[in-house]
């Protein structure tokens, strides 16, 4: 029965590594210590309920962005700070997903908290939405940066994915102290081979990306 039970266990791990395609992996298995929070795993999104496609709180990502991201990860230890991610590979039907609920209009659950100054209608129109997105490539992160001591993100001027201005890279209206800490999490990126988008202090990707062209649906498990 023992002997049984071993077999199981290692058939059922051997089918659990088969699901990620070849060059995927997950990351705390290459960085232990990473601080993942997957929003789309929660209520705690735009939406406002769990995403399509995401049925557990792990970050998969290309072997390449995680090894890129381990750099990071220990630059940024030598001054007490580490990395938190939201977000990296992305099903497409979690986009499909995002698809739909911006087409019901009257769906504005947290309207207030995440777009309190763009109209739902207008979400595709101003990008904020898209029917592709560089997340189901493997390569793309949403990231910010914790304290070591307290675990708390510092202060990057506005909440994560904000649908608005403030969430700008550039944007000027916010403290010299949130300005710096953009500008780290900006230059620490950029430096192990990432490139930024402007309008979202966050979202990064990494550059020369292995699978540029292929957008991937295998479910979060």
């Amino acid at each position: 029965m023992k002997f049984c039970s071993y077999i199981y266990c290692l058939f059922f791990c051997i089918i659990s590594f088969a699901q990620l395609p070849k060059g995927f992996v997950y990351a705390n298995d290459v960085i232990p210590d990473i601080d993942v929070e997957l929003r789309y795993y929660s209520s705690n999104n735009f939406v406002g309920t769990a995403i399509n496609g995401y049925n557990a709180n792990k970050l998969i990502l290309t072997k390449q962005t995680a090894e890129a991201l381990k750099k990071v990860q220990s630059y940024l230890q030598q001054q007490n700070l580490c990395l938190k991610v939201y977000d990296g590979y992305r099903p497409q039907q979690a986009v499909d997903h995002f698809i739909f609920w911006a087409r019901d209009i009257n769906d504005t659950l947290n309207k207030h908290v995440f777009y309190p100054d763009v109209k739902k209608k207008d979400l595709f129109k101003e990008e904020y939405i898209a029917s592709k997105s560089g997340h189901s490539r493997g390569s793309t992160v949403d990231i910010t940066i914790i304290d070591g001591n307290t675990s708390l993100p510092i202060d990057m001027g506005s909440k994560y994915d904000f649908f608005g201005k403030e969430s700008w890279v550039n944007f000027n209206n916010i403290s010299e102290e949130q300005k710096a800490n953009r500008k780290l999490l900006q230059s620490v990126m950029l430096k192990f081979g990432f490139r930024n988008y402007p309008k979202e202090w966050w979202h990064f990707t990494l550059k020369g990306e292995p699978f540029p062209n292929t957008y991937y649906n295998f479910p979060i498990e």
